[in-house]
């Protein structure tokens, strides 16, 4: 079923998994879901714990742009650069924790 009588379908049945550069996609924004969720988390308390200092500010950034450019660099199908990337975000949100816990 495609088109329009798909778009007012219930959606039941099971697609195809997407491929190339969509999956890719598909893919990034899922790992998005799982990692901005703790980021807001720990960006927050920062926030309500009055906790703004260098740490907290390189965190954020670092997140930011790691996740900035990890998503056009896994969209190109770019693997090892890719992966740091993820990392300088990850980073970030520990430098967020680290300063959290020097309060």
């Amino acid at each position: 079923m495609d088109g329009e009588p798909r778009t007012a379908s219930p959606r039941d049945e099971k697609l195809e998994p997407l491929r190339g550069v969509a999956g890719r996609l598909d893919r990034a924004l899922r790992n998005f879901s799982e990692t901005f969720p703790l980021f807001v988390a720990v960006i927050l308390v920062a926030q309500l714990t009055d906790t703004h200092d260098a740490l907290t500010e390189w965190g954020a950034r670092l997140y930011f742009w790691g996740r900035a450019f990890y998503v056009p660099l896994y969209a190109a199908g770019i693997p090892l650069l890719r992966s740091l990337v993820w990392n300088v975000a990850t980073i970030g949100i520990a430098l967020v924790v680290v300063a959290l816990v020097l309060e």
